[in-house]
């Protein structure tokens, strides 16, 4: 024998070998795949209800029918093309807008303005020894009382 006649009998041999290892592997699948369910567990009856009732599930009356009301491909088409072009008209109104956050240090110093030109409630200008002092009155009077003596 020639050494390329070796080599396709050795190849022929490790196909076939593994050709019997993946029957045995499927083979042990099935076994397992067919367990019986222990008739003492105390859920065995339901689960054994549950495979009953979808031994057969699913079945081809349970997938919905194909649609019959489907729009012909031009019709399609002609969606598509309508899309495009209110697209392009949609660019056209938007590149005519006058955009005016190009410099957002114009527009923040714009709104401080604004802000500043708000007058502010004479009610709500407090200093900071103001603010402090009211919170501290708010945490004293969310503290809880002492606890009652039962005696």
């Amino acid at each position: 024998m020639t050494d390329p006649e070796m080599n396709a009998r050795h190849g022929k041999i490790v196909i076939g070998l593994i050709a019997v290892g993946l029957v045995a592997c499927l083979g042990g699948c099935g076994t397992a795949l067919g367990a019986r369910i222990d008739a003492e567990s105390s859920a065995a009856p339901r689960v054994q209800a549950l495979i009953e009732a979808n031994r057969k599930y699913p079945r081809w009356a349970d997938f919905p029918a194909a649609p019959v009301d489907l729009p012909e491909p031009v019709a399609i088409a002609q969606r598509v093309n309508t899309l495009r072009v209110t697209s392009g008209a949609l660019a056209g109104e938007v590149s005519r807008i006058a955009w005016t956050l190009d410099d957002p240090v114009a527009f923040a110093q714009g709104v401080n303005a604004r802000v500043a030109a708000t007058p502010i409630a004479s009610a709500t200008v407090r200093t900071q020894a103001e603010i402090d002092a009211y919170a501290e009155a708010l945490r004293r009077r969310g503290t809880a009382p002492p606890p009652v003596d039962r005696r």
